[in-house]
């Protein structure tokens, strides 16, 4: 018996020395522990843009962010590396991505230490249009009553809401090159345009605003032949270039009230179009709220939000005698603090 005890615990012994490395050597493989008074890194924070004046600026093969101040074009991308400090690439990382904190902590610190270095006089400037990678493109028609008359349409109960592509986007001093192979009855329609920076689903009109980046100035270029080609708006719409958007995202907080701006066209000079959006049959609220029941609107989408009257569509003369747009125009769209987009036809 005596032996019999031994045995077991001198094997005992064995084994326990014979783990004693494996317990070891896993010890110092294991992650280690986290100090006691030490948290885990705080993921950055999330939101949107505020008290800005932004522009997405073409740079090389890609786009790249700037901020309108008084002392020129902030370049987002110079000032983030030679601080060190994280900033968005362009536009559409800076709303898709939610990183308006992270571009408020580079506008505070460039205002604290100015350095002339990363200001870009804004005449050098190559316009990107305000967003180039929207998932959705939404435009609303006959969204002014007189707009509506003049084209001899009904007053609609609910938004006609149809549709362009990334395609049409364009810039701020772009062109459109006129598809005359397929139409010849081009025509200006200068729009207000929202801009959203939260996904956007079953919103209230009283809280539909709260979903908006900003605004800015659009012009949703038509070709009318096709239009009304079909019962179906869009192959009149969606043509290469024709979404011009630009110059500037103005954000949300510095527009006191998106429908009561000024808005304006004019063709080689001429007024064609002077209103008001405070004339909307369907205001912004009332079309996002409306929208956001059918879809999700994500951040980065952009709502064109209809034209008033004046346009070349709307008018009494024959269609075959009237002035259509051609090669050689230009055309400026003004919306009341948000700048004048301009383009040109080829």
């Amino acid at each position: 018996m005596g032996n019999r005890r031994e045995f077991l615990t001198a094997t005992a012994a064995g084994l326990a020395a014979a783990a004693a490395p494996a317990r070891a050597a896993e010890e110092r493989t294991a992650a280690p522990k986290t100090a006691p008074n030490t948290a885990p890194a705080a993921p950055p924070p999330v939101g949107m843009p505020r008290d800005m004046i932004l522009l997405n600026m073409r740079r090389g093969n890609g786009y790249a962010l700037g901020v309108k101040t008084r002392d020129g074009v902030l370049d987002v991308e110079a000032a983030g590396r030679a601080l060190g400090m994280p900033v968005p690439t362009d536009m559409d990382d800076l709303l898709q991505n939610g990183r308006g904190p992270a571009l408020r902590a580079l506008i505070d610190a460039v205002e604290a230490a100015p350095d002339g270095r990363f200001m870009l006089a804004e005449s050098g400037i190559a316009y990107a249009p305000v967003v180039t990678r929207p998932e959705k493109i939404i435009m609303m028609g006959f969204n002014y009553r007189h707009h509506a008359e003049e084209t001899g349409t009904p007053i609609p109960k609910d938004p006609p809401l149809f549709n362009k592509y990334n395609n049409a986007l364009n810039h701020h001093g772009g062109t459109i090159t006129l598809p005359t192979q397929a139409a010849r009855e081009f025509d200006y329609e200068t729009e207000l345009v929202m801009v959203f920076g939260r996904e956007c689903r079953n919103v209230s009109e009283a809280d539909a605003l709260d979903y908006l980046a900003g605004y800015c100035t659009g012009n949703d270029f038509s070709a009318r032949d096709l239009q009304t080609l079909t019962s179906q708006f869009m192959i009149g719409k969606t043509s290469d270039g024709f979404a011009p958007l630009g110059p500037y995202l103005v954000t949300a907080d510095r527009v006191k009230d998106p429908n009561n701006l000024k808005l304006k066209t004019l063709v080689n000079g001429q007024v064609r179009q002077d209103w008001s959006t405070n004339d909307m049959i369907f205001n912004c609220r009332q079309l996002i709220s409306f929208a956001s029941k059918v879809m999700t609107i994500k951040p980065g989408d952009i709502f064109y939000t209809g034209t008033p009257q004046g346009v070349i569509f709307g008018e009494k003369t024959p269609r075959k005698d009237r002035a259509w747009l051609k090669p050689g125009d230009e055309v400026v769209s003004e919306l009341e603090g948000l700048g004048a987009l301009r383009f040109k036809l080829v």
